[in-house]
C-alpha cells in the first residue's frame, strides 16, 4: 500500500507528544517519490493522485528556436512557390553563405553584432552588396517572426543601418545604334533570338515576363490595322506578397507581325511563346520548357557586335528614355507600360537628356554670356 501512517514526535505547547501522520511512497518508471506529512489518510491519498497525474500527463515544453539552416530551407521552399525565379536565385546565392557561417546555430543565438560583422565583411566588396545582404537577411528573420508559431522571437537585423553609398552611378543605357548592331547580329544567328529581343524591346517587358508569356496571354485581333486592337498580358511579381499582377501592353505593328508568324509556326504541344530544349544534366533526357535565364547571350552578342556590354533590362531603360523625350507621350502612359506602381520609379528610367534640358542650357548660355574680349577700364 502506498499510503501509510507513522508516528512522529511533535512539540505542542512546550510538550513533546507523539502524533500520527500520513505519507505516500511509490515508484514510477524506476523513480521513487515520497511525500511530506499529511494529517489524514484522505489528504495523503489526494496528494498521491495529484502527483501521479502530474508525472503521467504529457509534458508541454516551450518551443525552442529552430536552427538557422532550417529557417533558410523553409524560407527557400516558400519563395520557390511565391516569388519570381530571379529573386529566388539571388536569395539562394546569399543563403549558402549564411548557412555555412550560422547554419548550425539556433536562430535566437544569432546576435546583432554577428550580423553587423558579416555586413562589414560583405560590404568590402561594395556597399551595394552589403546593403543587399541587409535587405535579404531582414526579410528572412521577419518572415520567421510572422509564422504561427513564430520560428524566431527577434530580428537581429533590426537597428542595423544601411552602408553609406559613396558614389551614385548612372545605370548604363546603350545608344540605339548599339542595340541595332546587336539586333542585326541576332538575326544573322537565326533561331528565335531576334524575335525575343523585339518582344523585349517593343513591350518594354522584363525578361521574366517575356519568359513566362504564353499564347493564352497573347490577344491578336484581325481586320483593318489589327495591331491597334491587339495586346499582350504580362505578369510581374513586383508587388508585395509575391502575387502575379497582370497588365496589358499594346503591340507595335512590327511585334504583331512577329507574333502572328510565330503563332502559325508554333508547336501546339507548347503553351509558351518562347521555349527551348535542353538535356537534363542528371537524367540525360531531352526536356522542353520556357526560358529562365539567358544571361550569357547578351554578353556574347555585345562582344561580337563590338559594343559595350549591356543586359536585357537595359532595353526597358532605353525604350522608356525614347518615349520620355517625346512631348506626345505622358509619364503616366510610360508608367503603365512599364508596370510601375509609382511615377517616381518611372522617372528613374528616363535617363536621356531631353529637349527641355538642352533648351534650358541654351537659355542659360545666352543670358549668362560674359564678354572678356575688352580690357577693364581701370587696367588701360
Amino acid at each position: 500500500m502506498t499510503v501509510f501512517s507513522v508516528s512522529i514526535k511533535k512539540r505542542v505547547k512546550d510538550q513533546v507528544k507523539k502524533v500520527k501522520v500520513w505519507r505516500y511512497d511509490f515508484q514510477l518508471k524506476g523513480q521513487r517519490y515520497q511525500s511530506q506529512d499529511y494529517p489524514t489518510k484522505t489528504a495523503a491519498k489526494e496528494a498521491e493522485d495529484l502527483k501521479r497525474a502530474e508525472l503521467t500527463a504529457p509534458q508541454i515544453t516551450a518551443p525552442t528556436s529552430i536552427t538557422c539552416l532550417e529557417l533558410i530551407n523553409r524560407r527557400l521552399a516558400y519563395m520557390k512557390v511565391w516569388n519570381g525565379d530571379r529573386h529566388f536565385v539571388d536569395y539562394r546565392y546569399m543563403a549558402r553563405r549564411w548557412a555555412k557561417n550560422w547554419g548550425h546555430l539556433p536562430c535566437d543565438q544569432i546576435t546583432q553584432n554577428m550580423v553587423r560583422e558579416w555586413i562589414q565583411i560583405r560590404g568590402r566588396k561594395s556597399p551595394h552588396t552589403g546593403n543587399k545582404e541587409i535587405r535579404f537577411l531582414r526579410a528572412l528573420f521577419n518572415w520567421g517572426k510572422k509564422q504561427n508559431p513564430p520560428f524566431v522571437k527577434i530580428n537581429p537585423v533590426d537597428g542595423i543601418d544601411p552602408l553609406p553609398i559613396k558614389e551614385k552611378f548612372v545605370k548604363y543605357v546603350p545608344p540605339k545604334e548599339d542595340f541595332a548592331k546587336v539586333l542585326w547580329l541576332a538575326g544573322q544567328r537565326g533561331g528565335d533570338l531576334m524575335d525575343y529581343l523585339y518582344a523585349l524591346w517593343d513591350t518594354k517587358g522584363r525578361m521574366s515576363e517575356i519568359n513566362r508569356l504564353t499564347w493564352e496571354d497573347v490577344k491578336l485581333d484581325e481586320g483593318l490595322d489589327p495591331w491597334k486592337r491587339s495586346h499582350v498580358v504580362l505578369y510581374t511579381r513586383k508587388k508585395k506578397g509575391g502575387n502575379l499582377t497582370p497588365r496589358q501592353v499594346p503591340l507595335t505593328k512590327r511585334l504583331y507581325g512577329i507574333l502572328i508568324q510565330r503563332y502559325k509556326d508554333r508547336d501546339k504541344t507548347m503553351q509558351w511563346v518562347f521555349w527551348h530544349e535542353w538535356n537534363d544534366n542528371r537524367s540525360g533526357e531531352l526536356k522542353k520548357g520556357p526560358y529562365k535565364h539567358r544571361r550569357r547571350v547578351m554578353k556574347t552578342l555585345c562582344r561580337e557586335a563590338g559594343v559595350k556590354h549591356f543586359e536585357f533590362h537595359a532595353l526597358r531603360h532605353l525604350g522608356a528614355s525614347i518615349m520620355g523625350n517625346s512631348s506626345k507621350v505622358s509619364i503616366g502612359a510610360i508608367q503603365r507600360i512599364l508596370g510601375h506602381e509609382s511615377p517616381r520609379t518611372t522617372e528613374i528610367y528616363l535617363h536621356s537628356i531631353g529637349d527641355a534640358e538642352r533648351a534650358a542650357m541654351e537659355v542659360f548660355e545666352e543670358e549668362s554670356l560674359i564678354d572678356t574680349s575688352e580690357e577693364k577700364e581701370g587696367e588701360r
